[in-house]
């Protein structure tokens, strides 16, 4: 049972982006849930509700402006033409900045290409207070996951030739190196694995456990 709604709201340009949002409550924390490559479809906004139901605002923005892609070439394409730094700086810091005007603290979480924006988020975005990764990773250039100053989680897979386990070794050396404590997960599982609408690479087990730890440290971060 879905109790979002779609919202607008304001670009630090002086623009609007359009997104889904579900309340839990004014007063509450909030979270950003960024989207996978295929758009904002009915998996971003029932991960959404979740955290609605879990006790949090979350905000999902529309990246993609309406679109959902309907296959994995469409949605490579819809991706590989994204303005990152403006989903970044612009729609992302938007989502924030509203949820901030709804509650206290805010995290991120992305999945996917929005893990990689992720990363983007905890690295350029003020007012980010937490920030949870599922197996997306930015280039190093436009964000480096040595610049993280805020409390970091991070979900990997075992199986995944796109944020692969090297990169993510990477990662997690960057971070150790900078004197930081990332708190990464591994899991013998494939790409994608908590997309429950995916039954060729959903893992109930490892998403389950990804939930329940991603839900305490937010639990920590953003009380």
């Amino acid at each position: 049972m879905s109790n979002g709604t779609s919202v607008i709201f304001k670009r630090l340009d002086g623009g609007s982006t359009s997104g889904y949002l579900a309340m839990s409550g004014t007063g509450k924390p909030g979270v950003v849930v960024i989207q996978e490559w295929w758009g904002l479809n009915d998996h971003i906004r029932a991960v959404a509700d979740r955290f609605a139901a879990a006790g949090y605002n979350a905000l999902a923005p529309d990246l993609y402006e309406g679109r959902v892609a309907k296959d994995a070439d469409e949605a490579s394409h819809m991706m590989n033409g994204l303005d990152f730094p403006g989903a970044t700086h612009q729609d992302i810091r938007g989502a924030v900045d509203h949820l901030h005007t709804l509650g206290s603290k805010v995290g991120v979480v992305g999945f996917c290409m929005g893990g990689a924006l992720t990363i983007a988020s905890a690295v350029h975005v003020p007012g980010v207070n937490a920030a949870v990764c599922f197996y997306g990773i930015p280039p190093a250039e436009f964000a480096s996951p040595a610049d993280i100053k805020i409390p970091f989680q991070g979900h990997f897979a075992s199986r995944d030739d796109w944020c692969t386990p090297a990169a993510v070794d990477a990662l997690e050396t960057a971070m150790v190196r900078a004197k930081l404590s990332p708190d990464i997960h591994r899991y013998e599982a494939d790409h994608a694995f908590f997309n429950n609408t995916r039954p060729e690479v959903y893992d109930a087990a490892a998403a389950n456990l990804a939930w329940q730890r991603t839900v305490a440290f937010f639990g920590e971060h953003l009380a």
